[in-house]
């Protein structure tokens, strides 16, 4: 029985998290689009919607190991097996559909960014860090952590 009532916390806990998940990404849509009124009011619906799953959300369990963020706490145990897509953004490049199509095998598309700058990390399209770009022994490329990007979804020190 006591398990039963494990799993339900870990679902309200993880909806809790999605909520503010989805919260900051209207917010960073709502920046970068232009103001008008369906934005704003998307971007507050999700903020409400996540205070709400934070009221929502049930205290921990005694002996059990949280973490908070934002004040909400997740069981860090219930986020250990999630899948993330980590990208490495090299630079961008603005291209017209004709110059797209008349790409072939050794065409070089010129990036916006030189070589010795900086790349950025992306775990879900959202930023978490910045580093170099290497080539380990086995001739796959790789990048050195160099900066850890402070987000919502970071524990303070």
């Amino acid at each position: 029985m006591a398990d039963e009532n494990q799993g339900s916390d870990d679902d309200i806990d993880m909806a809790a998290a999605m909520a503010e998940i989805e919260a900051e990404e209207a917010k960073k849509k709502a920046a970068a689009a232009p103001a008008d009124d369906d934005t704003d009011m998307a971007a507050a619906m999700a903020e409400i919607e996540a205070e709400e799953a934070k009221k929502k959300a049930p205290a921990p369990a005694a002996g059990t190991e949280v973490a908070t963020g934002g004040g909400t706490a997740v069981k860090k145990e219930a986020v250990y097996d999630v899948p993330v897509e980590i990208s490495v953004m090299l630079g961008k490049a603005d291209l017209r559909v004709h110059q797209l199509l008349k790409l072939g095998r050794g065409a070089v598309v010129e990036l916006d960014r030189k070589t010795d700058e900086p790349v950025e990390v992306y775990a879900d399209n959202i930023l978490i860090a910045r580093g170099e770009v290497i080539v380990t022994e086995e001739d796959h490329l790789g990048v050195t952590l160099s900066e850890i990007v402070r987000s919502l979804f970071t524990r303070s020190a």
